[in-house]
């Protein structure tokens, strides 16, 4: 199906005010030791030659991909520093385009939205020539990863159990069951297409009413454990559903639209082996995976930095 997407993850940081506070001091928090700088990123000045700057927006995800992107690089023998914690994408996007920045961490439809309001999404591939056709022409985005960090329907534990729902299971199998449970999530998906409308109209979801909580942050993560809702809002990489041991339903006709995480680059600052490298990154770096580290990092409270060079490590990317 073709969906046009403006989700959460297009909002400020990417999900919502709850989420962006909490991640942003984790990042800030965890961040240190990769290299952060201070003052107003706007006013920095052109990468050194030879060198790779490495950006990252101001949540711990972004962080730890940017150290996953660094490190790799320096695998290949380059020469990087670290531009950690820049804030939004605008303030961001406008670095990469000045060369104050060579390489920053993306999520493909995310950015879609953030320059075409309007584009549809219906492939992963489509998403990325899109972007591509919309990008200022020094900036170019690579291949993209099967990792996303994307609004999904998730359940608890004690939910899946009842209705016998796992990891593979599809929001097409909440038809019947729906009626019986409560959703949680912002306001604002109550009404989206991306929400309840389109839960309703592309998989016929009728659910026994809605509470309106946050954009995945604690109040929905709080919400959903205490079984106040027995379904929310959920980012995929949100280390609450290891914790809580929540199930993700999987969204076969793309309702949430697409959010892969992709590299975007300056095209003349990186030389090819950095384009391999990350390339070789992508295909390694899965939603299962990206949970994972994030898990370290958020959750275990584990410099993104020492997660980073042990993941590369693991896939032989070191």
């Amino acid at each position: 199906m073709t969906s046009t997407v403006k989700s959460s993850r297009s909002r400020t940081r990417h999900t919502g005010a709850a989420l962006v506070a909490l991640s942003a001091a984790t990042a800030l928090l965890a961040g240190c030791s990769s290299g952060d700088t201070s003052g107003n990123p706007l006013e920095e000045e052109k990468a050194e030659a030879g060198t790779v700057v490495v950006g990252s927006n101001n949540f711990a995800e972004s962080t730890l991909l940017a150290d996953i992107y660094g490190e790799a690089l320096r695998a290949k023998g380059l020469e990087v520093t670290y531009k950690h914690n820049i804030g939004s994408r605008e303030t961001s996007y406008g670095l990469l385009k000045n060369g104050s920045v060579t390489v920053l961490p993306e999520y493909n439809g995310s950015l879609l939205a953030y320059l075409d309001p309007e584009a549809g999404q219906e492939s992963a591939d489509a998403v990325n020539d899109a972007v591509k056709a919309k990008l200022d022409k020094k900036l170019t985005l690579l291949d993209p990863s099967p990792a996303e960090n994307k609004d999904s329907v998730s359940v608890n534990a004690l939910t899946a159990k009842k209705y016998g729902l796992t990891a593979s299971s599809t929001l097409a199998e909440l038809k019947d069951v729906a009626p019986e449970m409560v959703i949680g999530g912002s306001p604002e998906f109550q009404t989206r297409q991306q929400g309840l409308k389109g839960l309703e109209s592309v998989y016929g979801l009728k659910f026994k009413s809605f509470k309106a909580l946050d954009a995945g942050g604690p109040l929905t993560q709080a919400a959903l454990t205490g079984n106040e809702v027995q379904a929310a809002d959920v980012f995929t990489t949100d280390p609450a559903i290891v914790k809580e041991k929540f199930v993700v339903l999987k969204d076969p006709e793309n309702l949430f639209g697409f959010a892969n995480v992709t590299p975007l680059v300056h095209k003349d600052a990186l030389p090819q082996e950095g384009v391999d490298a990350l390339n070789a990154v992508s295909a390694e770096l899965d939603t299962e995976t990206l949970l994972d580290l994030d898990t370290q990092v958020q959750s275990e409270k584990k410099d993104p930095l020492d997660v980073a060079k042990a993941w590369l490590k693991s896939a032989g990317l070191d």
